[in-house]
């Protein structure tokens, strides 16, 4: 049996398969773990929901930034539905589109398997937070968006403040915890997240870190691997191992081996951008 770990798929389902077959993946013996964002921009955002939708039962799925987006367009109108790109336009207006959303909705914001001695999500985590922490305050949001209260945080949750704070309460507090887990890059060392700073390390404003590597960050006890951050590219360091490689850009899809002694990375080709429609690749 091997264990992978799978970069952003962006709906890039051609390179999808691709990696798949590449690894040569089994559904009877293998497992996946998918970093998250599996939807927007790639042009084939259904078919890929489609197929990690049916690798559920040997899949592990964390939400990401464009995951949550998708499910908040789901709730709208019919006609405010059809304003949204037509990538997601497909998903949203699909005929399994319910059973397509609720599941996605049941997937994780955080997955730790402390037998193995790895932890994913999305994006990163609060410089102060341990591991047991961080799935702690995932759980408290998982608890809304699987529950009846879903509605509620799907309208609540987008805003670039508050700040992280433990006194925080209610959608301020679920914001906050969703911020970092599906769209920190960089932060100062007290862990106030710098949205906006989009680019590769040294290209940031002075006193901003990567979120790995703030000062007096807490030690961690577990393997972080994570997704989200395109122009970091590939990176294992301190800890955490960045497997957005950029497949929507034109870059690659990367897949990390979690279970080997020697990390094993395997890699195909993105998306041809060249390929795209115009109106696509503007989005």
């Amino acid at each position: 049996m091997s264990i992978w770990a799978i970069g952003d798929l962006q709906g890039c389902y051609d390179a999808t398969r691709r990696l798949l077959e590449k690894i040569r993946f089994d559904p009877a013996a293998d497992r996946l773990w998918f970093c998250g964002d599996l939807v927007n921009r790639g042009g084939q955002s259904l078919e890929t929901l489609r197929l990690v939708h049916s690798l559920r039962e040997q899949a592990v799925v964390v939400l990401g930034n464009h995951d949550l987006s998708l499910l908040a367009i789901g709730e709208r109108s019919q006609a405010e539905k059809r304003k949204v790109n037509m990538d997601l336009q497909r998903v949203v207006l699909a005929e399994d589109a319910d059973v397509l959303l609720g599941w996605l909705r049941q997937q994780k914001l955080v997955h730790a398997d402390r037998a193995m001695g790895w932890m994913m999500v999305h994006a990163g985590l609060a410089p102060q937070w341990t591991t047991q922490q961080a799935e702690q305050y995932a759980a408290e949001v998982e608890r809304q968006m699987q529950g009846d209260g879903y509605r509620n945080l799907l309208r609540n949750m987008y805003g670039d403040k508050p700040n992280w704070s433990p006194g925080l309460r209610g959608h301020e507090r679920w914001r906050a915890i969703i911020n970092w887990f599906t769209r920190a890059r960089y932060c100062t060392p007290r862990g106030r997240i710098a949205i906006d700073e989009k680019g590769a390390p040294g290209t940031q404003a002075a006193g901003l870190y990567p979120w790995f590597a703030a000062p007096g960050r807490a030690e961690r006890d577990l393997k972080i691997v994570c997704g989200h951050w395109s122009t970091l590219g590939l990176t294992l360091t301190q800890g955490v191992h960045a497997i957005d490689t950029g497949a929507v850009w034109g870059g690659k899809l990367t897949a990390l081996q979690l279970d080997c002694d020697e990390l094993r990375v395997v890699q195909v080709a993105g998306r041809d951008v060249s390929a795209i429609p115009p109106h696509l690749r503007k989005d």
